[in-house]
């Protein structure tokens, strides 16, 4: 055995062994949409008194961590985002209301004296008078109360704790005092206690956030310029056990330094999670096992090696994910089973090249064509999957949410796929084409026989570069007036995630149709409700902002509808967060485009880079104007695979730009729209091979994946079989059109006049490909 493939043998041991591990010992981490409960998003915003700059809501992230801390939450995850924003994940928390009233009150807790107790007119011409640090403010009974300035905060108190009264007076919440908070409550109390018994001027107001939670009349017992003396107080009113905890939590917790605002939170029940990760998980072993199987009918032996490599590349790319510390999400989850389609691309065209090598040679051997294919095809390998790459990172870094999943998913994926093709496979096919019995019978080794798609190419040797401005005319006809007619007769269905409003998903006893319950839902108050069935017993409902009790409302008339209901998704998206993921997908898309125009000028010429594009947009317009005309959703999810359509589109693409390249440099002279047919039909076996993978995967992902994948499976089968046409439709005659214009054209060399023929016998056409030896390819 050669030192190199020594070497690669040890590497790949190296690596499956440590993937093995990892993948063994380190538990996954799954997102809230996996694994159930709360993630509320906080949004800081300035206050009179302060700006809500990055310090300002660093030191909102500590309260909050402490606050979360004090609920008792098992796993909670805090983070900044940006500038201004923080991400919450509560796992386990299904009521994200109750969640985000407690985490976003400000908690401002005041102490004042008590001047006087006014009517309305007095509260109003007090509070026009305005005197410094005094507020009108009701109390507990609704009686307008004249306070004086503040005379302590809650950062002068050390504790808070809800208690029961054991003599039957409630729940109340205890204040221990220590230090400056003490000796300002005895101050504060020896003032109230100098005013006479029935004085308003004896009350002492507790204020939470702008509200008079308590009221509290200092005893006659309390002397006149002594004050209450003692480490502690306390804070009555109707409250019930939960009230009295959360009061106690805030006050402990300190008050946020600036104030916050929800501007989305998402909810996913815990069977929802289990679900999703069950149809996922049969998506991917019958994916898989429909790739595998076609692999091994068109590659044979080298097939069977290549499924085991597949195997391979799964343990890997799932080491690396838990490995790097991922949250592996419900698209991320996606991203793993189409990756796994998607693996076998670098298979595929290294099989293809050897398979090439291998006919073009007089004297045929397998080992030297292997090596050969690996070699040859190692550009185009590294090329179409840097433009995957591509997508990955603008995913993870322009997304925002589950779909930053999929990117670190969908990135990790293409990764261990080069190694698994180019190290696990490379070392097993070695291996196999130098045993005697592959030898003495090539063909079973998979690359000894030109195969079909390239037998029926080589029979009809058709010139598809001849009809080019055909092909690119009607297909931009059919890209436009799919999206334009579609946009305008049906119009897009936004998502919350780019309109803003509340989308809450239930699980009904009985199946409801959608109709009756739009009709029902109008008669109770909601005549713009948007109702879809998501499956035989599950029914969305995306509104604006409701109340709590139009929610009520809301849920209960599903609960009629569906004899029973349960809330199992709940996600509220704010409408400056709308517009802003609007303009974000906006700017993703274009950034996408620009990126993989400026990839592809470096790589190739600018007139690839353009004629990629412009095939990039073809497909997008395709899928965009599909799921207008369907009905579907565009959400976050749906842009997560338009993103991968154009990987998937400039991957394609890539391949054949990377074989005219090639093509060119062969001697002969040949014309560019010849050049154009000859590497479109050379490289047909791959699309056709890699595409079969992908689709098998993308079938299983959109039969068995549930409805929570069904839209995103839906969009990546449409972008895929137009990303498969557009390269031949689009990209290969637009490339040649800017490449006639832009490049002169060298003179002809006349030829000589040839010998008068003393025969009539009919000379037989050149094959189109470089490699003529005989062989049918």
């Amino acid at each position: 055995m050669p030192r190199a493939t020594k070497v690669r043998a040890l590497f790949a041991l190296a690596i499956l062994a440590m993937s093995t591990y990892i993948a063994a010992t380190v538990p996954p981490r799954l997102g809230l949409d996996l694994r159930g409960g709360t993630q509320i998003v906080l949004e800081t915003r300035d206050s009179p008194t302060a700006k809500a700059d990055r310090d300002a809501t660093d030191r909102t992230l500590e309260v909050l961590r402490r606050r979360v801390d004090a609920l008792g939450v098992s796993e909670p995850t805090l983070v900044r985002s940006g500038e201004r924003r923080i991400i919450v994940e509560l796992p386990g928390v299904q009521d994200p209301r109750r969640a985000a009233e407690v985490l976003g009150r400000t908690a401002q807790l005041t102490v004042h004296p008590v001047l006087d107790i006014v009517d309305t007119t007095g509260a109003e011409t007090r509070k026009a008078s305005g005197a410094e640090g005094r507020r009108i403010l009701p109390d507990e009974s609704g009686r307008m109360l004249e306070l004086d300035a503040s005379r302590m905060t809650g950062a002068d108190v050390d504790r808070a704790r809800a208690l029961l009264d054991p003599a039957g007076g409630g729940w109340h919440v205890t204040l221990d005092l220590r230090g400056r908070g003490e000796r300002a409550w005895a101050d504060v109390t020896a003032d109230a206690a100098c005013a006479p018994s029935g004085s308003p001027a004896r009350r002492v107001a507790i204020v939470l956030d702008g509200r008079v939670v308590s009221s509290p009349r200092v005893e006659q017992s309390v002397r006149c310029g002594t004050g209450i003396v003692g480490g502690s107080t306390r804070i009555t009113g109707d409250f019930d056990k939960r009230e009295a905890r959360e009061l106690a939590l805030l006050i402990n917790g300190g008050a946020l330094p600036v104030p916050v605002e929800t501007v989305e939170h998402r909810t996913v029940g815990p069977t929802l999670g289990e679900r999703a990760i069950e149809a996922a998980m049969w998506a991917a072993i019958v994916g898989a096992t429909l790739t595998a199987l076609f692999i091994v009918c068109v590659y044979r032996l080298l097939g069977v090696l290549a499924a085991l490599a597949l195997v391979g590349y799964g343990v890997i790319a799932y080491a690396a994910l838990v490995g790097v510390g991922a949250t592996l999400t419900l698209p991320g989850l996606a991203g793993f089973v189409l990756a796994v389609g998607m693996a076998i691309d670098a298979n595929v065209l290294v099989f293809e090249r050897a398979r090439e090598e291998y006919l073009a040679r007089t004297a045929p051997a397998l080992r030297p064509s292997l090596t050969r294919g690996f070699r040859n095809a190692f550009g185009a390998v590294a090329d179409s999957n840097v433009t995957t790459l591509i997508a990955a990172g603008l995913l993870f870094f322009l997304a925002t949410g589950p779909v930053r999943g999929f990117g670190v998913t969908l990135g990790i994926g293409v990764l261990a796929s080069m190694v698994s093709a180019l190290v696990l496979t490379r070392v097993l096919a070695e291996f196999a084409v130098t045993r005697a019995a592959v030898r003495r019978r090539p063909r079973i080794s998979g690359i000894a026989h030109a195969g079909r798609v390239r037998e029926w190419l080589a029979e009809r040797d058709p010139n598809l570069m001849r009809h080019r401005r055909r092909m690119t005319a009607v297909s931009a006809v059919l890209a436009l007036g799919l999206a334009v007619s579609g946009v305008a007769v049906r119009g897009v269905d936004f998502g919350v995630e780019f309109t803003g409003g509340r989308l809450v998903e239930y699980a009904t006893t009985q199946a409801v149709d959608p109709d009756r319950a739009r009709a029902a839902l109008a008669d109770a108050g909601f005549p713009k409700a948007v109702v879809q069935a998501s499956g035989d017993r599950e029914l969305t409902v995306r509104t604006g902002k409701p109340t709590e009790a139009e929610e009520a409302r809301i849920t209960a008339t599903v609960v009629d509808l569906g004899h029973g209901a349960e809330k199992v998704r709940d996600e509220f998206i704010g409408p400056s967060l709308g517009r802003e993921l609007r303009l974000k997908a906006t700017i993703a898309l274009g950034v996408a485009l620009a990126a993989q125009m400026a990839y592809l000028a470096v790589r190739f010429r600018w007139t690839f880079g353009v004629a990629a594009v412009v095939a990039m947009a073809h497909d997008v317009l395709i899928v965009v104007g599909a799921f207008a005309w369907l009905g579907r959703t565009v959400d976050a999810v749906f842009l997560a695979a338009l993103l991968t359509v154009i990987g998937y589109s400039v991957n394609d693409s890539v391949v054949v730009f990377d074989r005219i390249r090639e093509l060119r440099r062969a001697p002969g002279g040949r014309p560019l729209a010849r050049i154009a047919d000859t590497a479109v039909f050379q490289t047909l076996p791959r699309t056709v091979n890699t595409g079969s993978g992908a689709l098998f995967v993308l079938i299983a992902l959109a039969v068995l994946g549930g409805d929570s994948l069904a839209d995103f499976a839906l969009a990546l089968l449409i972008g895929v079989i137009a990303g498969t046409v557009s390269t031949v439709t689009v990209a290969a005659p637009v490339a040649v059109a800017l490449e006639s214009r832009t490049t002169p054209t060298p003179p002809r060399t006349p030829r000589p006049r040839p010998a008068p023929a003393h025969h009539s016998a009919r000379t037989p056409r050149p094959s189109h490909t470089p490699h003529d030896n005989g062989a049918r390819l």
